[in-house]
Order: structure tokens, then sequence, then C-alpha cells
């Protein structure tokens, strides 16, 4: 998950970097937010009294660096980001990592000169992120959002829908159906067609939901009410950090300006569970392979005999030689114990190993997300997975 979201924000032009988790509250005083940001920032002090905090976010840490190091408009755009850890002193942690008091994110902000450029930056941002979840097997919408604490006037989340998610959401079933940008999109062309597509259907959440509207823009057989899980979300604040920390370049005139800013989030730990809760059955998960633990399990049914043995440790070199991630299940437990728990488990692929089909030369392959079956030779099982 972590890797996927890297390469994606790499291909946008963002640029990585790795802030520490404990911040100087006198950041957050320049911005006005020490005292705004209420219970669930978890603050405290060093043996020298200087006052800290665990960082819930990161527009003041980031700010502060962008100010010290970049003087001039030749310096932008500019796009930094980092996968580190939050805490936020959340009054009911729930729902494991859905909703915990500490998480891992990825947060990314961007330094403009002006709010056109900013947009754009804005825009690169939404598309990246569309990309992001497609490739990780979800299908999140984005929807017009509140910017909350984080501050500007434009936002937007991005929601998986899953019956168990915590906000209610109502779209248009058409927004299902939009594509995502492949991999030949062009980060430095104009994406403005790309968003009006995505934000043109409607799609929002409780908060920001008009029902008025949804009933006059949405024919009654395309409506979809059901409840969803934000795994990201962007904003767009201007001038809101650098106005009151001074975050200033020099423009093409030699005059001094505030920059543009935004801040782009994505919950990694929480996507593993908001993944889970898109991706299962009745029998378990139903890992989609770009995000799955490994890409095959290979069943032994009949632990300790020879000729199985044999066969799933040498099936497990070859698969393991050639870069295969393998869960190997060589446990005394019971065929049907098995079966269930590859189920529950998830792998994408799971490898039969039994004293009856190895006497016919054969395994049998079971595809997770279907149940689809295949008796096939060692080789070509092999084959198949390394495609």
């Amino acid at each position: 998950i972590e890797q996927i979201v890297r390469e994606e924000q790499n291909r946008a032009g963002a640029l990585e970097l790795l802030m520490r988790t404990l911040q100087l509250a006198d950041f957050w005083r320049e911005s006005g937010r020490y005292d705004a940001y209420g219970p669930e920032m978890l603050r405290l002090t060093d043996r020298h009294k200087r006052e800290l905090l665990y960082g819930p976010t990161n527009e003041e840490m980031i700010t502060g660096i962008f100010r010290a190091y970049v003087k001039s408009y030749r310096g932008l755009p500019l796009n930094l980001y980092h996968i580190q850890w939050k805490f936020r002193d959340e009054q009911r942690p729930r729902f494991g990592v859905m909703r915990g008091r500490e998480f891992l994110m990825k947060d990314a902000y961007s330094f403009d000169i002006d709010e056109a450029a900013a947009r754009r930056s804005y825009n690169k941002m939404f598309v990246a992120y569309l990309r992001t979840f497609a490739r990780m097997g979800l299908k999140a919408i984005p929807m017009r959002a509140e910017t909350g604490p984080i501050g500007g006037d434009l936002s937007h989340e991005f929601i998986v829908l899953a019956e168990t998610g915590e906000s209610a959401v109502y779209c248009d079933k058409e927004v299902l159906n939009l594509p995502v940008p492949g991999e030949e999109i062009d980060y430095e062309g104009d994406l403005t067609p790309i968003i009006e597509q995505w934000t043109s259907v409607y799609a929002a959440t409780e908060d920001v939901h008009n029902s008025d509207r949804f009933d006059r823009e949405v024919p009654s057989e395309k409506k979809l009410q059901t409840r969803g899980i934000e795994v990201g979300q962007i904003f767009y604040f201007g001038t809101k950090y650098s106005d009151s920390m001074k975050a200033m370049v020099a423009g093409a005139d030699g005059a001094e300006v505030p920059i543009h800013g935004g801040s782009y989030g994505v919950g990694v730990s929480r996507l593993v569970g908001a993944i889970i809760e898109a991706c299962h059955d009745d029998a378990g998960i139903k890992w989609p392979e770009a995000v799955a633990p490994f890409r095959a399990a290979i069943l032994n049914l009949k632990q300790g005999a020879e000729d199985t043995d044999a066969a799933c440790e040498g099936l497990y070199r070859e698969l393991t030689a050639k870069g295969i991630e393998v869960l190997y299940d060589d446990t005394d437990q019971r065929a049907g114990a098995k079966f269930a728990a590859a189920d529950l488990i998830g792998i994408p692929w799971q490898i039969l190993v039994g004293p009856k089909g190895l006497a016919e030369g054969k395994l049998e392959l079971k595809r997770r997300s279907d149940g689809a079956r295949e008796n096939l030779g060692p080789a070509d099982v092999v084959a198949r997975l390394s495609s």
C-alpha cells in the first residue's frame, strides 16, 4: 500500500522527505492553531521546559521548512510529502486501524506563486489519488467536503463505498463508471476536463449533502444512498499559513508575496481496514493482488507424506526464487480447516497439493476472488503465477 502511494506521488511530481513526529508548539502558535486545535492534540514538555506536541498533521512544520530554504518564485511550484506516523487523541477510537489514535499517513504539501498555479497543483493530486486507489483495487469516489481545522475553501474527500463506513453518502450511480486516468497521463497538461468529469456527477457525504439538488439532478433509478470510508482528503487553503507564518517568496518583479498552499492526506494504515471492508465475502478477505501480503498460498493437504511434502517444498523454493511471495501452510490441520483458513486470510491464489492430484501430475490452482479452480502441472502453476 505504502509503495503504491509513493509511486503515484512521485509520478505526479511530488518530492519525498521525512519530518519528525514531535513538533515545536511555537510553530503552531504562529499559525494560531495551537489553542484552537482542541483536545485531540497530544501536548508534552521536555526536560528543558520546551512545549512540544505529537504531530496530528504537518502544515506548520512544512511551512517553517519552506520559508527557511525557498526565497524566490523560481523555486516553485514545489510539492513535498512524507509518510509518517501521526497521533490524534480521538475521544472514541474504534474499529482497529480505521479510527485509532496513532496512524500512518501520507501527507503532501504544495507551494505555488498564486491561486491559479495552486489549483493546478490541487488538480494533480486529485488525479494522483484516483490512480492510487484504483491501483489498490478500490473505487474511491471524490466528494466535496468541509475543510475543518485545516482551513481553506476547497476540499474533496475520497470515499470507498462500504456498508460498515462511518459516513452516509449520496451519489449518482454514474460516478461508479467513470474512467480512471492511465499511466500515460500528462501531469503537466490540462487536467481540468478530468476534474470536471468527476465533479460534475453528484456525490456528497452527509456533511455537505443537498437533498434538493440530489432530487433535482439525479434520476430515481440512479440514486445511490449508502455508507463509505474516507481514505484520503485534499485541501486548497490559499495563504492561510503563509500569511500567519510569513512564508514569502520574491515574485518576478522582485516584490515579496505570500505563497498559496494546499495539503493532501492519505490514510495509509486506514487503507488496510478499508480494503478489507470493501473486498470480502462471508468466508473472509479477498485481497486485491496489488496489495496482498502474499501472492499465493501453498496448502499441503497431507502433511507428513513424502510426496506432498517434497512437492510443496520444491514449489515454494521455485516460486520464491522467482520473486513471488508465498505463504506455505505446513500445519497438521485437516484439509477442511486449511481451506477455511486460506479463504479467511484471503491470499489471491491458493495452490492445493494433495496425493491424488500428484499421482496424476497435477496441482489445483484456486483464485480467491471468484473461486475459479483449475488443474495444472507444477510448471504451469509456476508460469501462471510468474506472468
